[in-house]
């Protein structure tokens, strides 16, 4: 848009910038990005391929029907897989995951979801009834994050130690491994940090790269993630990155 304005009695011909214009750009362009990034097209956090050689996803029934040759060529060296939550409740896909992931050449392991409502002795046995031992198996991996009203109504951190402690160590003696600890960055500092210091950290941040004081062994960078080969209620996919060249994961894993 041109005016013309009289400026110490010379008249002028300006250019007025259609602000209007400008402004819609940007909330399409600020609209569009958002768009993007809620549907898995951009990440937040983008890994390093080089940096972090080794990726892998973990899943539950919440993906449906798996078909594991299709996802196991997608770039990816391990799965973990939801088995058991609690002290009874067994995860709808766990068994044939858990049979079709073993005829593929990924890495699988299992995981369990910690109840603050439980004790540990009792979620360790129905854990180690779901999954038994299997060659070549990842560690077992204990989810301890927040559920339900557990954030605003946060369980006493002692009780919660003790019996995540009888848990693990019930797990350990079963499979001769340190399980692996995933939780979130909050969680870690109120009830994890400076006490499980001695098993694998498997740390979730979809946002930036974990707290530097977390030493971790896995990184769960996404929950938006896209592979083919699963037709679940769920589009998405968890993307993680094990912290390490694939030497140090082939050690690690044995």
């Amino acid at each position: 848009m041109e005016r013309i304005i009289d400026i110490n009695g010379k008249k002028r011909r300006i250019t007025i910038m259609a602000i209007p214009g400008i402004l819609l750009l940007f909330v399409i362009g600020v609209l569009g990005y958002g768009f993007c990034i809620y549907n898995g097209y951009l990440l937040l956090n983008n890994p390093s391929k080089k940096q972090y050689p080794v990726s892998g996803i973990d899943l539950s029934h919440y993906q449906g029907e798996v078909d594991w040759p299709v996802l196991a060529q997608q770039n990816i060296m391990f799965a973990y897989i939801k088995a058991t939550e609690g002290s009874s409740h067994t995860d709808a896909r766990f068994a044939y995951n858990w049979e079709e992931s073993g005829k593929t050449d990924l890495a699988a392991g299992a995981y369990h979801f910690f109840s603050f409502d439980s004790s540990g002795d009792t979620q360790a046995d129905h854990f180690i009834h779901t999954v038994g031992n299997r060659f070549g198996m990842l560690p077992p991996a204990v989810d301890v994050e927040y559920y339900a009203d557990k954030k605003s109504n946060p369980p006493d951190p002692e009780s919660v130690r003790e019996q995540l402690q009888i848990m693990l160590d019930r797990l350990e003696e079963y499979y001769h491994k340190p399980p692996v600890l995933y939780s979130t960055e909050d969680v870690w500092e109120t009830y994890l940090k400076g006490h499980f210091d001695e098993y694998p950290l498997w740390i979730r941040n979809v946002v930036t790269k974990p707290d530097s004081q977390a030493d971790w062994c896995f990184w769960q960078y996404t929950n938006r993630g896209r592979l083919n080969g699963y037709a679940g209620e769920e589009t998405f996919i968890d993307l993680n990155v094990f912290y390490g060249d694939i030497e140090s994961w082939n050690r690690w894993r044995h």
